[in-house]
């Protein structure tokens, strides 16, 4: 009776898990060039010193990211840009690594360091430093160009350039902060990727989610019920269970 049990209680895990994940997608349906991240299960065999071939487990498959594009919706706002195509830009991560996302809200936090979600935007030589106060815009190639403070627009210089990258068809691999970096080599280390010349993005614009509410709302149902399914199951063995102690307790 309990072979049962492995499928249901493994699985019910993984439904838990899966309801994380789409919650997650859906809390994010707003956030500007957000990927869905996807959760997969598949059945294998039990492990271990107590192998049999009658047990079998849910476990989730190598997680994976929906890489398809989200709506562009123009804003005005010089320093929202959205990355064309498959380029993706640059920013630093909290263990100071190279990551990469596709969010463009751009900011300018209080020591003239351009940052997106917080995080700092990587130019040619490092995070991006602009003068504080000076009007910012952003050519299709990425490059920044500042005008000072009462300065006129003739006074316009460049002061930094975006990092982006190209990474090409499964060239990312996503992290637990939401970030994406490159898949690391044979002995394990992960290189910065190298900036792509022709990448372009759109100013005055921003990529939204790709994740469909709808969707997403019909996955966290479809899940919930089949939490609930796998639940029922372990309490139909549970009592299955039962009846077969009371036979075996009856003494003739």
């Amino acid at each position: 009776m309990d072979r049962i049990l492995y499928t249901a209680m493994s699985g019910a895990k993984q439904s838990l898990d899966q309801q994380s994940v789409v919650s997650n997608n859906l809390s994010n349906a707003s956030t500007s060039g957000f990927r869905a991240q996807l959760h997969a299960m598949r059945a294998v065999p039990v492990q271990g010193d107590g192998l049999l071939p009658t047990r079998t487990s849910v476990v989730a498959s190598t997680p994976g990211a929906d890489f398809s594009a989200g709506p562009m919706n123009a804003t005005g706002r010089d320093l929202d840009v959205a990355m064309q195509g498959d380029a993706w830009l640059a920013v630093q991560g909290a263990d100071g690594g190279e990551a990469y996302t596709r969010r463009g809200d751009l900011q300018v936090n209080g020591n003239g360091m351009i940052t997106s979600a917080g995080r700092p935007v990587i130019g040619e030589g490092g995070p991006l430093v602009v003068p504080l106060g000076s009007a910012l815009s952003v050519g299709a190639d990425g490059t920044i160009s500042a005008i000072g403070p009462g300065e006129s627009p003739d006074t316009i210089v460049e002061v930094g350039r975006l990092k982006m990258v190209t990474p090409g068809p499964d060239g990312l691999l996503r992290g637990d902060d939401g970030l994406f970096r490159a898949r690391p080599d044979a002995e394990g280390e992960v290189a910065a990727l190298p900036r792509d010349e022709t990448a372009r993005l759109l100013s005055g614009s921003l990529e939204g989610s790709n994740v469909s509410t709808v969707e997403a709302m019909v996955s966290m149902i479809d899940t919930a019920r089949r939490f609930e399914m796998q639940m029922k199951v372990i309490g139909d063995a549970n009592d299955n269970a039962q009846r077969a102690n009371n036979l075996l307790s009856l003494q003739g």
